[in-house]
């Protein structure tokens, strides 16, 4: 009789160990309090998705922004080390901090995040929480890859409440503001190219 797997001794990854993978290793990786997983090789919408937003956002922004694709680590302080985002913006003075021979990312402004199924529920909530802990960050978008859905999450101001305003967009014909950088997405750009039939 097989063995069930949750059963199974669990290896815990030392950090040390990591980053050894992350500097020798030909992909992303992100460490989960002593697990490693990968995040590169996804789907095909998720690509594309990637893909469609990065060009939209970076064709609107002014010089005073850059747009950073799924390579571009981003510093977590409350999920050490760092995260790995499909596309974020930093606008004004770019800050970097090496960590490890990395050069990740401290003060994004908008970070969105393509939904995977293997990952989603890290996405939604663990890593969600990481990143509205960033002071910098002004929104988040979470970006669903087998259904054109996505939740905008936008931080309130000083004088709101502490909660994080929610939008939730599911019409194709819906446009998303994006406040933080003053550009704007539609669905239909999002999901360009992408048949969900």
């Amino acid at each position: 009789m097989a063995a069930d797997h949750k059963d199974l001794p669990r290896h815990y990854y030392t950090l040390e160990e990591y980053f050894a993978l992350e500097r020798t290793g030909d992909a992303r990786y992100e460490y989960w309090d002593g697990e490693i997983i990968c995040m590169s090789g996804g789907s095909r919408q998720h690509a594309m998705i990637g893909g469609n937003l990065y060009f939209r956002l970076r064709a609107q922004l002014t010089a005073d922004c850059q747009t950073f694709n799924a390579d571009m680590p981003i510093r977590t302080p409350a999920l050490p080390p760092y995260r790995y985002p499909d596309a974020s913006v930093a606008c004004g003075e770019i800050v970097f901090e090496n960590i490890n021979g990395i050069d990740v990312l401290t003060n994004p402004i908008l970070i969105v995040e393509v939904l995977s199924p293997g990952t989603e529920h890290l996405d939604r909530k663990e890593k969600r929480a990481a990143y509205q802990s960033i002071p910098s960050v002004m929104e988040l978008l979470l970006i669903s890859q087998d259904a054109p859905i996505v939740t905008q999450f936008l931080r309130p101001s000083e004088a709101e409440a502490k909660e994080w305003e929610h939008r939730y967009y599911d019409d194709p014909a819906a446009v998303i503001e994006l406040p933080s950088i003053n550009c704007s997405l539609s669905l239909r750009d999002v999901y360009d190219g992408i048949d969900f039939n």
